[in-house]
Order: structure tokens, then sequence, then C-alpha cells
């Protein structure tokens, strides 16, 4: 007897392990399955997105580092709708988020401003509305930014001014109001980037910046 207890001793150890590991927390799974319990996917787009499993690295459209951290959500075009969550922000090692082109609804989370390693957000022609978050700001990794064909209203946060990797801002056909900022990045920005903005006033006179206060 003592010898079957001492087989089946380890062996219920090794299981107890494999459960243990089959169901480990891992908090950049948990957020995009929050993303996708808060989106409509007519299409199954999500249907591999399986909270069950260790991980997302296998979930379609979704990239994974080498330590199996997020670094890509790609749903552009995927006729989704709803709304995007605060959850996202906690997807620290995500460079790109791209969900352009569906029917994205709600505001932008300002727990996008989390997001540190990000370097492209796009989520142009979607149904946005609210403000551009003045935490996005704290992107300093963002290179692209694109916002356009929304109906987001509010002034362009001038923390955005502070992001010197920017290359690419569009905020164009949305409901902007205020003035354009000129400083930082937005120098190199062309006017065409903010067009069919009707409150838009064009851009702001040097060293007055406090346009972003007066318009909602």
């Amino acid at each position: 007897m003592m010898e079957i207890n001492n087989v089946i001793l380890p062996l219920t150890i090794i299981s107890i392990a494999l459960i243990a590991t089959t169901v480990r927390p891992n908090s950049d799974g948990d957020a995009l399955y929050a993303l996708r319990r808060s989106l409509s996917d007519p299409d199954n787009v999500l249907q591999s997105w399986d909270p069950n499993l260790v991980n997302p690295c296998t979930w379609f459209h979704i990239t994974c580092n080498q330590d199996n951290q997020v670094t890509r959500v790609d749903l552009g075009n995927s006729n989704l709708s709803g709304n995007l969550v605060p959850e996202l922000g906690k997807l620290v090692h995500l460079q790109y988020l791209e969900l352009y082109k569906n029917n994205v609804q709600g505001s932008i989370p300002i727990a996008l401003g989390n997001l540190k390693s990000l370097i492209s957000l796009d989520l142009y022609n979607n149904n946005l509305t609210g403000g551009v978050p003045h935490s996005l700001g704290r992107l300093k990794s963002l290179v692209f930014l694109r916002l356009n064909n929304n109906r987001l209203t509010g002034p362009i946060p001038r923390s955005l001014a502070r992001i010197y990797s920017l290359k690419v801002v569009d905020v164009s056909n949305n409901d902007l109001c205020g003035t354009i900022p000129i400083i930082g990045p937005f120098e190199h920005i062309p006017l065409n980037n903010f067009e069919n903005n009707p409150r838009l006033e064009g851009p702001e006179l040097q060293g007055l910046a406090s346009y972003d206060t007066n318009c909602a």
C-alpha cells in the first residue's frame, strides 16, 4: 500500500501544479476579455478569445513578445460595435492599438494614458464621442495618433504638444473646438489633418495656449 501511495502522491502534486498553471491569472488576458464582453461581434472575429487559456497570445488578432506580453491588438475593419473599456490601460506593453473602421461608440478611456509603450493609436472611422483625453499626453512613445472621422468634441489637449515622438496627428472630421497647437510636434502637422471641425478656429496665436479651456 505504501508503494501505491508513494506513486499516487507525486501524481497528485503534478496534477495540482498543472491545474494551477492553467488557471493562473493573466492581466493582459483579463483586460482583453473585458473588451470582448463590451463589444458586439456579429462576424465572430473574437471567437478565439478564450479566458480559460493561460494567456491571450494564442488568440487571433493578438501579437505578443517573447515574454508573452501583448504588444499588438489588430481589430481594424472588423465590423465591431460597442464601447472601449478602461481595462485596456492595463496593457502596459502594448505598442499598437488598431480599432479603426468599426462602429465603436462612447468615449476614449482616460486609462489609455497608461499605455507607456504605445506607438500607434488608430481609432479613426468609428462613432466615438466625448473629448480627447488629456491623459494621452503621457504616451511618450506615441508616433501615430489617428482619431479622424468620429464625433469627438472639446479642445485638442495641449498635453499632446509634449509628445516629441509624434509624427502623425489626424483629428479631422470631428466636432473639436478651440485652436490648433503650433508648438512641439504640431509645428510639422499639416492643417488638413484638422479640417472639417466646424468649431475649430485655426492655429493659436504664438504664446497663447489657454484656448483649450474655452470650449466644450
